[in-house]
């Protein structure tokens, strides 16, 4: 199944994404530091089930506009979504798939528009209301230390020293032992522009340091900490060293809809999507489809 690229207009921003097949809309959004070549496996696996499977590159990711509001809470990236299901014709059919910050960018997508989305798949960071209660750990803080660097200037200039060579550091930390070459080429393409760069890194100094929130999003922002009416698939590498599997399990509390569960993903760390595709591809078709 060949992989598309293309370009749309949504939300006052330029996305552009990579989509395979035709069918209902299958929304699939990334994280940090990725793009969305992360679901290079998965693309052509839901458009094989039907589906027309679309992944944009998230606002601030190149080719993807820079915002010219600067804001990159998670509000914005959750109307984001709903401005996409608009914009590519989405129908009470679509599904939206997210991890990292697409998973947050999916749980305020799904509770604020919730007749879009039929199904609901999130990966590798559950919601705000279940970090909450395991992030201030001792182990979680320091598997997360990166997000309090990046809340100094410093860190626009370290992380774009050498080639990106500190998120080479992030995957082999948070994906043990998995072979990035080809995912963190897709990254840096996406990211070595310092305008680039810095959205990326705007997104966490949304969330700790309160830079570039709109207060008129409130009432969306807390849309993030709900629980999902639609059927919602959490999964979770056994081996993430990014979000660690005692704090994800909180994520069960969430998941009370019908037909909603969490799966540990064995053998796979944060990036579980690309370090076992056909198990993550097989857990998301089915449960799309069921």
């Amino acid at each position: 199944m060949t992989i598309r690229d293309g370009q749309i207009t949504a939300n006052d921003l330029t996305f552009g994404y990579l989509e395979a097949g035709d069918g209902p809309l299958a929304l699939c959004l990334h994280g940090f530091p990725d793009s969305a070549w992360t679901w290079r496996h998965l693309l052509p696996a839901l458009a094989d089930a039907g589906f027309r499977a679309v992944a944009p590159f998230m606002r601030g990711y190149a080719p993807t506009d820079v915002p010219a509001d600067g804001r990159y809470q998670t509000a914005a990236l959750g109307l984001d979504a709903c401005a996409l299901h608009e914009a590519l014709g989405g129908d009470g059919e679509a599904v939206i798939v997210g991890h990292d910050w697409g998973a947050m960018a999916t749980y305020i997508a799904a509770n604020h528009e919730p007749q879009r989305w039929q199904r609901v798949v999130t990966m590798a960071v559950p919601p705000a209301g279940a970090v909450a209660g395991g992030f201030m750990t001792y182990a979680q803080l320091k598997r997360s230390w990166y997000m309090f660097f990046f809340q100094h200037a410093l860190a626009d200039m370290v992380v774009g020293m050498n080639d990106l060579s500190f998120i080479d550091g992030l995957w082999a930390d948070w994906s043990p032992g998995y072979d990035a070459a080809d995912d963190l080429a897709h990254t840096k393409e996406a990211l070595r522009d310092p305008a680039n760069l810095a959205a990326a890194i705007g997104y966490y100094r949304a969330t700790l340091g309160n830079v570039g929130v709109d207060p008129a999003l409130d009432t969306v922002q807390a849309k993030g900490g709900e629980v999902t009416a639609q059927p919602t698939l959490y999964l979770h590498g056994r081996a993430d060293g990014c979000m660690g599997l005692e704090v994800a399990e909180a994520a069960r509390a969430f998941l009370t809809s019908d037909g909603s569960r969490m799966e540990v993903v064995e053998n796979a760390g944060h990036f579980l999507q690309l370090e076992q595709p056909e198990l993550v591809n097989a857990l998301v078709v089915d449960f799309l489809t069921a």
